[in-house]
């Protein structure tokens, strides 16, 4: 036992409570009568300390141990998705502290009420929770998804979030990791497994068309989770980003005039001829952005570029967060003051009689 305390970073007394109240009992004996720990037990002992590091009480952390439904493996790909929150969390945490340090070198007063905001319930606002103030199903997009689908009758939706795009004249099956998103899930909403898409916890060909909508960038390894949508589903429908295009990061006026930064956030991201040979798709095919569109996606105010300056719109899309609090001020500024300048208008006057336009989305359809 002291061994496995001096292995673990406990101390004996915390081993000897475990093995009193029943949560890890040493189920070996050595031959000096000894009681010792087997392969299994410590296995169990890993995921007992796993869980109290993440806070959970002595209770809690019984009940997900002793939970029949979940393998040694299971608990891994838990712990995965907890401690991935967590860094979001202190991703967003970081991010909201450097914006009280500038604002309090310049000067600004800081309330009450922002301060507790740094650590209350805003904080998971600015993670998860402002997503469905501004990210909502956008017909025409979802027309084309929908139609994409063909007579498929059951669907996995992977990286499904809050369930967007998922057809109601369907069996759909939803994938979130996220507690986070998984919690924001509209009542009546498709059951969601909680699982990455990168290990689909789901037979060879269980469903008819696997589908993922504006996901695959959020993914640890796209390709590997691209190859299990193809293993669970005779098909796929995958609505992704292009940046095989030379001067794709021009496109938008956003990233070409005030966030260049956006091109290193997709530098590893796979291009869409490897994303289309993965899932078996001919070719991506353009999915152009309606001028008002209702999905607040980061490419959405394209011809609205005064919603840029709200914070609850940059709040809702992953892209900020990933540039960094400097590079997000520094952009929202030039923005600002070229709207109130006027340059804005002269670089982009063009956009104004466009009902629609090309800004790299593609369809994948297998």
């Amino acid at each position: 036992m002291g061994r496995v305390a001096e292995l673990a970073g406990v101390s004996v007394r915390t081993l000897h409570h475990y093995d009193r109240i029943g949560l890890v009992r040493p189920s070996a004996r050595t031959p000096a009568g000894y009681r010792a720990y087997r392969a299994d037990d410590m296995e169990r002992l890993r995921e007992v300390l796993a869980y109290r590091r993440l806070g959970f009480g002595l209770r809690e952390v019984a009940e997900l141990v002793d939970d029949p439904s979940a393998d040694a493996l299971a608990h891994l790909r838990r712990l995965r998705g907890l401690l991935r929150e967590r860094r979001d969390l202190a991703d967003a945490m970081v991010a909201a502290i450097d914006r009280e340090i500038a604002a309090r070198a310049e000067g600004v007063t800081v309330t009450p009420e922002e301060q507790l905001g740094l650590l209350g319930a805003r904080l998971y606002d600015a993670i998860g929770g402002a997503y469905p103030a501004t990210r909502r199903t956008e017909p025409r997009i979802a027309a084309r998804i929908w139609e994409a689908l063909g007579e498929a009758r059951t669907v996995v939706n992977v990286g499904a979030g809050t369930g967007s795009y998922e057809p109601a004249d369907r069996e759909v099956t939803a994938v979130e990791p996220s507690a986070v998103m998984r919690a924001q899930r509209p009542a009546g909403s498709a059951p969601c497994v909680a699982a990455a898409a990168e290990r689909l916890p789901f037979a060879d060909g269980a469903f008819d068309v696997a589908m993922a909508v504006s996901t695959v960038h959020h993914w640890e390894d796209p390709m590997a989770g691209l190859r299990e949508m193809r293993r669970v589903a005779r098909r796929v429908v995958v609505l992704t980003f292009d940046t095989d295009e030379p001067g794709w990061q021009d496109r938008f006026w956003l990233t070409r005039d005030y966030l260049p930064e956006f091109a290193a956030v997709l530098a590893d991201f796979p291009s869409l001829g490897g994303m289309a040979e993965a899932v078996g798709a001919a070719r991506g095919e353009p999915v152009p952005i309606p001028w008002d569109c209702a999905d607040g996606l980061f490419e959405a105010y394209w011809r609205r570029p005064e919603a840029y300056l709200e914070e609850r719109v940059r709040r809702a899309v992953s892209v900020w967060t990933r540039v960094g609090p400097e590079a997000e001020r520094r952009a929202v500024r030039r923005l600002g003051d070229d709207l109130r300048s006027g340059r804005w208008a002269e670089r982009n006057g063009d956009l104004a009689g466009l009902d629609a336009a090309d800004l790299g989305l593609r369809l994948l359809v297998a």
